[in-house]
């Protein structure tokens, strides 16, 4: 008599491979009807905020179609090497974004566009940049975290530090792998111990004024080779002028004699 015990079993099992069958098309209904990616997952949380996570997908650019009342926005652990601009625009609730763990070398101007007024969690940690262009950030101010990238320590990266609210458990993690100009010997050293005391900058308005000081000197050369030009040319047409003067009387007495 110990058959219907394993039939009561059977059943169950049967029961629960259904109701997970019907979980599971109810989540791609779900997602469906919330336009979300393919390579992604999206899910409510608790207070029905809307979180994609679209990490250890191998994607190799951002996802399109992401639903614009995303908040959170997970695409680390992927193939990413550039993040072009616009890549978020459409996305006005974007709160966090992580671009940890992937292979970025470049982040092109706008690439951060439209998400100014919502976004306060940025994570670009573990990845290949180098340096950090302003026009990247744009208005852009939120938590940053930097850490385990080759930093170039430059004017750049000085100029757009002060725009980011760093992440401080990962501000001894921000290295400067080396530095330009690299007299300045900041390789290997935390970058906010080093950019209190150095100016990476100095070097770069230095080099401007030398060659704005060229410029001006070329242009103050073109002026004196066009007023010496003017001067000796109309120099030859006021000897000209006056040597014709100076004939006139003798031809006027030469008309008279006559």
């Amino acid at each position: 008599m110990l058959w219907p015990a394993a039939f009561l079993s059977l059943r169950l099992t049967m029961t629960s491979l259904l109701l997970n069958v019907l979980d599971l098309s109810e989540s791609k209904s779900h997602q469906a009807e919330n336009g979300c990616p393919d390579s992604c997952f999206c899910s409510e949380n608790v207070d029905g905020v809307l979180v994609v996570r679209c990490s250890n997908m191998h994607l190799i650019g951002v996802p399109r179609g992401l639903p614009n009342i995303t908040q959170h926005l997970y695409l680390d652990n992927n193939l990413l090497v550039t993040i072009p601009s616009d890549s978020f625009v459409g996305l006005p609730l974007l709160f966090e974004l992580d671009l940890s763990h992937n292979r970025l070398v470049h982040l092109e101007p706008g690439a951060f566009l439209g998400l100014a007024g919502s976004l306060s969690r940025l994570d670009l940690s573990s990845n290949q940049l180098e340096t950090l262009d302003p026009m990247v950030l744009g208005d852009l101010s939120a938590q940053t975290n930097l850490s385990h990238n080759p930093w170039l320590c430059d004017c750049r990266l000085q100029l757009s530090m002060p725009q980011l609210l760093l992440d401080p458990s990962s501000l001894a993690e921000v290295v400067c792998n080396n530095s330009e100009p690299e007299e300045l010997g900041a390789q290997g050293m935390p970058f906010i111990l080093v950019a209190a005391d150095l100016d990476f900058c100095a070097a770069l308005r230095r080099t401007t004024d030398v060659a704005m000081l060229i410029t001006m000197f070329g242009w103050f050369i073109m002026v004196i080779s066009y007023l010496v030009y003017y001067v000796r040319h109309n120099q030859e047409e006021a000897i000209c002028h006056l040597e014709y003067l100076k004939s006139l009387p003798n031809r006027q007495g030469g008309i008279i004699n006559s």
